[in-house]
């Protein structure tokens, strides 16, 4: 439904897309290059590069399922539309995993980069880095229930910025460090790397490669999914697969493998690309060095921010959706008017971070750890999606696909899409290689699934609905089957007048119906009908030019006019008596309900004696306040 209170909101062109696609797909060579190169030595590049090209197949399925399926949550929701609401549970809640992954890594490597750009050395060791990432998750959180992220302005800066520092690296390195001969020194296929360190890299440099799921919950939040979510996809997973090798080509020259190792993986685990800026130091003038250590850092630590703010807001439009779903209490379904987010949501989402962060200090390996969980959550996830848009082509062979992953094969009702199906098979075979190298995936990972099991069946159970039975969510109940054509919406002063006014423009999008908006100006009883009434006048033109606006933004023509009446709910059945339209929408306010009164004296005319149906739009209890003087 185009629900205008409170609901996400399409605003984000191609461009802010691509943006938001980079930004987020980017962030992760920050703190997942280290690890990497640990154990894949001088075959990074190689690792990054054939993770790279599966994470693109896996685009095309997300891209299809996105563009399909244009509501928030990612991969859990194509996958719930394609088998059960279960099934999308599980992949929602190891896909929670991964964003609370994220947050913590970007926070951990915050201190890294911002402490060594600035030489506060304090920051980049044990316990500094713990300690500031808590408070960098901390201010996020205030942050975000506070007020509302401006994504769609401050969001195209970072990502640019990433850019440039990424791309002057590649040139600088090129230029400076770039050897042949290093990136093959004490690099043997099959002994170092060993087989079992190759096969324990592919599910880590999957951490390379996160925000696809992130980029997938704008779904809702674009203007024309179809056609800017794959092409912003794409163009944006090209750039970073081809900046991802040159860099680790960088970073191998230099630091290149010896004795089964790379001071790239050790001594610069937590800030990789600061190891690159400290080895061009050693080649460029102190004045110029000093110059890109402090840019490098700053800008470094500005994309982890940047990295765990948006994984907290993707952590919350998936934990929307499946509020929305009653895959989890309904509080997560419920966004806050100003800021558009579920506090609920926020609040988990900081809280388990940070006890991720903390707790993981403990260990003496923690990222290997960390990276190990985060593979688990995104391997299945991915394994889930793809097999979720295969089920589709089957099941559902006339469902209006704006994008349609390429190379498919007919078989019985359907289309199979091949890559899909490579995909899949990828990314469950890179799944049971994580299983079997790395403890994070199979007893963190296992540990986390486990939890989400209860919680789902506490849900269902409390709610008394079906494990497997589908949730409908709010704007999925809005009278499917009716038909009509001509709808008559009355325009009033605050949230519940904007809500009713959406109601109807989205109804008559789905149903190409036309929209009447009805303002009604009460002329009191002590004067004439046609009195000045110049405030009024100027409110009726005010919610008609809004109530345009909002129809105009979803395709849909809406016509206003004014009239005067001593009675509100007489001039409603009049008109929709006169211009014989099949609906009226009118709104239904929680003050009646605690004056022991369902519906207002104008609602309750309007139902008694109306010539055609009418919608109530109802809200709970202290969901929303209006304004005094609202009189429908």
């Amino acid at each position: 439904m185009a629900r205008k209170l409170p609901r996400l909101q399409r605003a984000l062109d191609a461009p802010a897309l691509a943006s938001v696609a980079y930004g987020e797909i980017a962030s992760s060579i920050y703190f997942a290059l280290g690890i990497i190169a640990l154990h894949a030595l001088g075959l990074t590049p190689v690792v990054l590069g054939i993770v790279g090209l599966l994470f693109v197949i896996v685009a095309l399925s997300y891209a299809e399922g996105t563009a399909s399926i244009r509501e928030t949550g990612g991969a859990a929701t194509f996958v719930r539309v394609a088998f059960n609401d279960f099934a999308g549970f599980i992949t929602g809640w190891v896909l929670f995993l991964d964003y609370l992954i994220v947050i913590a890594l970007s926070a951990l490597f915050f201190g890294h980069y911002l402490g060594i750009g600035l030489g506060i050395h304090a920051l980049a060791r044990h316990p500094g880095d713990v300690i500031t990432g808590c408070v960098v998750v901390g201010l996020i959180a205030v942050w975000r229930l506070a007020r509302r992220t401006k994504l769609y302005t401050l969001g195209l800066v970072v990502p640019l910025l990433d850019l440039v520092t990424q791309v002057l690296l590649v040139v600088l390195g090129f230029a400076i460090l770039f050897s042949g001969s290093a990136l093959t020194r004490g690099t043997s296929l099959g002994t170092s790397p060993s087989w079992h360190q190759i096969a324990f890299a592919l599910p880590l440099a999957m951490l390379a490669y996160t925000g696809l799921e992130t980029v997938a919950n704008y779904a809702e939040e674009a203007r024309r999914p179809g056609r800017d979510l794959p092409r912003s996809l794409f163009s944006a997973i090209g750039v970073v697969v081809v900046l991802y090798v040159l860099i680790a080509l960088v970073a191998l020259s230099a630091f290149p493998a010896t004795n089964g190792t790379t001071a790239l993986g050790t001594d610069w685990l937590h800030s990789p690309l600061m190891g690159v800026v400290s080895a061009l130091q050693l080649h460029v003038a102190h004045w110029f060095g000093m110059v890109l250590r402090v840019y490098v850092g700053l800008t470094g630590a500005l994309v982890l921010f940047s990295a765990a703010t948006t994984s907290v807001s993707g952590f919350g439009r998936l934990a929307y959706s499946l509020g929305e779903h009653g895959q989890l209490p309904r509080t997560f379904g419920r966004l806050n008017r100003r800021t558009l987010v579920s506090p609920a949501a926020v609040v988990s989402a900081t809280g388990i971070s940070v006890g991720i962060l903390i707790g993981s200090s403990f260990l003496k390996h923690e990222v290997t750890f960390l990276a190990g969980v985060f593979s688990f959550g995104v391997l299945l996830a991915f394994t889930a999606a793809q097999l979720a848009v295969i089920r589709l082509r089957m099941t559902r062979p006339d469902l209006r696909r704006p994008f349609r992953v390429p190379f498919g094969v007919r078989v019985r009702n359907g289309v199979v899409p091949i890559p899909a199906v490579v995909g899949a098979l990828a990314t469950a075979a890179v799944f049971v290689a994580a299983m079997s190298t790395h403890g994070g995936a199979r007893y963190g990972g296992s540990a986390w699934l486990l939890a989400g099991v209860v919680v789902y069946l506490l849900v269902r159970r409390s709610s008394g609905t079906g494990l497997l039975e589908h949730v409908l969510a709010t704007d999925e109940q809005v009278v499917p089957e009716a038909v009509f054509s001509k709808i008559l919406v009355p325009m009033k002063l605050g949230e519940i007048g904007e809500e009713m006014v959406a109601t109807a423009v989205k109804l008559a999008q789905e149903r190409g119906a036309a929209v009447e908006a009805l303002y009604v100006i009460s002329v009191p009883l002590d004067q004439p009908l046609d009195a000045p009434m110049f405030d009024a006048e100027e409110r009726a033109a005010a919610s008609m030019a809004e109530a345009a606006a909002l129809g105009a933004d979803h395709g849909v023509r809406v016509v206003g006019r004014t009239v005067r009446a001593r009675s509100i709910g007489e001039a409603i059945v009049e008109a929709a008596r006169s211009d014989e339209v099949d609906l009226i929408v009118l709104g239904s306010s929680p003050r009646w309900r605690r004056q022991s009164r369902f519906f207002s004296p104008t609602v309750d005319y309007v139902l008694r004696r109306s010539p055609a149906e009418v919608l109530i739009v109802a809200f709970p209890q202290g969901s929303l306040e209006e304004p005094s003087g609202a009189t429908l």
